[in-house]
């Protein structure tokens, strides 16, 4: 078997996430049935993680197999030719033999923008979340600070679904900075690995702190009460993106 890797960038707003599903279209796919067609083959694509419906991607991981070899170059200009311009696939490399998209990832960055302006542009709506709060932007920068380290998110982690809680809510988050933009803020998340909507249900738990909801005080116990229903519900899909996953050299 032939072993490929590929770096996908998406606009997830007319998607409903990364996951295959019956009834809905997927990133996954979307990929896999051009793949098909140039390649005649049935092929399954693994990703570093599923995004949630509305989630973009800058630097989503995938990993693929196929039986014959096939021309990376050639092989990403047709699956480019053949998918909508909403995905594009960034490269296509030969992977090392036992490399996994899922299990070989080191960490991953995701960033969240937030657009704290009275208006926000037409061009900029489908990638913010415009929040109508007023914001203090040290709060926001000192409610970072709580949640770096190796903390239990369990009050942070939604459920996918029946049978589908992780074997520990135990998780590393080694940078979150918060960078002003032009329109209002951009938190950046780097960790090991992040639970289902762990990051958007911390950005809103820092939107409320910031702007006065919660004491800052109440992210510690938030997190200590491992309650999921203590904790302010996720912030929107539309400002998260996937930037980057980073694999051992």
């Amino acid at each position: 078997m032939n072993l490929y890797t590929m770096t996908i960038a998406y606009d997830g707003t007319d998607f409903a996430g990364w996951q295959k599903q019956p009834h809905s279209l997927s990133i996954q796919e979307s990929i896999e049935k051009p793949l098909h067609t140039i390649t005649k083959e049935h092929v399954r694509l693994i990703a570093s993680g599923r995004t949630d419906s509305g989630v973009h991607a800058r630097g989503q991981v995938a990993h693929f197999c196929l039986q014959n070899p096939y021309p990376q170059k050639r092989l990403l200009r047709s699956l480019n030719g053949l998918l909508p311009p909403s995905i594009r696939i960034l490269s296509i490399e030969q992977a090392k033999e036992g490399f996994h998209a899922q299990k070989s990832a080191l960490s991953k960055e995701y960033h969240y923008h937030l657009c704290l302006q009275e208006v926000v542009l037409p061009f900029d709506r489908p990638y913010v979340w415009h929040c109508r709060y007023k914001v203090d932007f040290d709060l926001l920068s000192k409610s970072a600070t709580y949640f770096v380290g190796t903390h239990n998110f369990k009050a942070f982690a939604n459920e996918r679904g029946p049978g589908s809680r992780p074997k520990s809510y135990e998780r590393t988050i080694s940078r979150l900075s918060v960078i002003e933009t032009e329109i209002g803020a951009r938190l950046e998340f780097e960790g090991s690995g992040f639970l289902y909507k762990m990051v958007r249900n911390i950005t809103n738990m820092m939107v409320a702190v910031s702007s006065g909801k919660y004491p800052l005080s109440a992210i510690k116990k938030v997190m200590a009460s491992k309650d999921r229903r203590k904790a302010p519900h996720a912030a929107p899909a539309q400002g998260l993106f996937l930037m980057k996953v980073t694999y051992p050299l």
